[in-house]
């Protein structure tokens, strides 16, 4: 049976790890086995970190959302109950960029959401 090199495949594999380690200091970008190491956490790092994205976004549209509606007499819950028995369908992330960049058309939201209590 002849004798595999993987010579080329080898060196295609620690590439794309060293590549995947750029960014570190020292032998976490310099070494295969300890770039490999940083490529591999930073991997799960990011894996993880692309879902708690959602829920920090979800979050901070909600803290929005509720200073504006206080500033109309309102707290987050009754304002959200108000707009849902009133038949308005509007998510968060909109709901949060109209509190933040247009005051005026939220504060119509705000007595639609009060004439659906």
């Amino acid at each position: 049976m002849p004798r595999v090199k993987s010579t080329t495949t080898r060196l295609k594999r620690r590439n794309k790890i060293l590549r995947a380690a750029k960014g570190a200091r020292g032998a976490r970008s310099k070494l295969y086995k300890t770039a490999k190491e940083t490529a591999e956490r930073a991997m799960q790092y990011a894996y993880r970190d692309r879902r708690t994205k959602k829920r920090d976004f979800r979050r901070l549209w909600i803290v929005r959302i509720n200073a504006a509606a206080r500033s109309h007499d309102l707290s987050y819950n009754q304002f959200m109950a108000g707009l849902k028995r009133a038949g308005v369908e509007i998510n968060r992330k909109l709901l949060a960029d109209l509190a933040v960049s247009d005051p005026a058309a939220f504060g119509e939201l705000a007595a639609v959401a009060r004439q659906g209590k």
